[in-house]
């Protein structure tokens, strides 16, 4: 560019400039960076809320607000006046759970909350031609979706009468049975844990994280499964410190894969003019299958930091393993060793964005 002129696009972001100085030393667009920042900050207060926010020191309700606050401030720092389309949804679907009659709320969430996001999706294929950044709102509005559909399907489930009588069981592990607050489904929607990057999780399930029950209901499903004696209430809490920097270090070396072959293999590539006209079907084949393969590592990299999160809050315990150690993958999103052996497209697709496979199932 010439002397004088303003700096090009690849470092804009609609949210925060206050990185800017980062992105350019290091050379990353500044949405990503503003994301990784806020990931990180998240980590660090993660562990603040379990230490100094627990259920033993302070309210359900302190709890909610600084969760709900600090995720709508990672909003607005990373897209700025789009998160409105975000807060917009949220808003929407409260009125409607708390107006609509329970027995069709399910429905108008759904085509409220989908049609919303087919809106946003259509704009940025159409008018923006996907010219808009790789991490721009629309990921947690796909996130955000998916909460507030589940959470409207257990609400119209735990009060339909049909539903009462036919499936009276499954109430205890998935129905929530009583309408949330504004402040809860602020939390439940838009905590700091997930509200980038998901995953989607149960609602009774976080709720019992924020009332302080999550472990302990955890151990106490999984010792009824297994007909041992009650004695979930008894020990110790367990840490979630081995599982945090376990995926640490998995998201180290993802990074460290991102930053050496996924930047040598650029996935636009596939479709430069020169390299199109130029290269052979055979070349392009081959580039397009390795430049694809490495392009994963970066939602490694961020499912695995989001799990690693929501762990340091003490959220995500799934019970005790084969060999009595503590697992935390209940709300992991995917599983690498499997999308790395997958034999099939099924044990692929089941073990990729797994949240959102569940989501869609259920």
């Amino acid at each position: 560019r010439r002397m004088g002129e303003p700096a090009q696009t690849p470092f804009k972001t609609t949210g925060s400039e206050w990185l800017l100085p980062v992105s350019e030393y290091l050379g990353f667009p500044l949405d990503q960076v503003n994301f990784l920042a806020c990931q990180l900050f998240a980590l660090t207060a993660a562990f603040c809320f379990r230490l100094y926010l627990s259920p033993a020191h302070v309210s359900p309700l302190a709890r909610h607000f600084v969760a709900a606050l600090l995720g709508i401030g990672f909003l607005v720092f990373c897209f700025g006046w789009y998160s409105s389309h975000i807060l917009a949804v949220v808003v929407a679907n409260y009125l409607i759970i708390i107006k609509a009659d329970l027995n069709s709320v399910h429905r108008y969430s759904m085509v409220i909350s989908m049609g919303y996001l087919t809106a946003c999706q259509a704009g940025r294929a159409f008018i923006f031609n996907y010219g808009i950044l790789s991490t721009d709102f629309s990921g947690p509005l796909m996130i955000v979706t998916q909460k507030l559909t589940t959470l409207a399907f257990q609400l119209h489930d735990g009060k339909s009468d049909k539903w009462m009588h036919t499936y009276i069981w499954k109430l205890s592990t998935l129905a929530s049975l009583s309408q949330p607050s504004l402040i809860e489904y602020l939390s439940y929607n838009l905590n700091f844990l997930s509200v980038l990057v998901g995953p989607c999780s149960n609602y009774k399930e976080y709720i019992d994280f924020i009332e302080g029950r999550h472990i302990s209901t955890r151990l106490k499903q999984q010792h009824a499964s297994s007909n041992r004696q009650n004695g979930y209430n008894k020990t110790q809490d367990p840490s979630p410190l081995n599982a945090v920097c376990h995926k640490l270090l998995v998201c180290a070396g993802c990074m460290l894969f991102f930053l050496t072959v996924t930047r040598a293999l650029p996935i636009k590539y596939n479709v430069d003019p020169d390299f199109v006209s130029q290269a052979s079907f055979l070349t392009r084949l081959t580039y397009a299958f390795f430049s694809i393969q490495a392009a994963r590592p970066k939602f490694y990299f961020a499912w695995t930091l989001a799990d690693a999160v929501n762990n340091a809050a003490g959220y995500g315990f799934l019970g005790m393993d084969e060999h009595g150690k503590p697992s935390w993958d209940l709300i992991s999103n995917l599983n690498i060793i499997g999308i790395e052996t997958a034999t099939s497209f099924k044990t692929f697709i089941d073990n990729w964005n797994i949240r959102t496979g569940i989501w869609l199932k259920t």
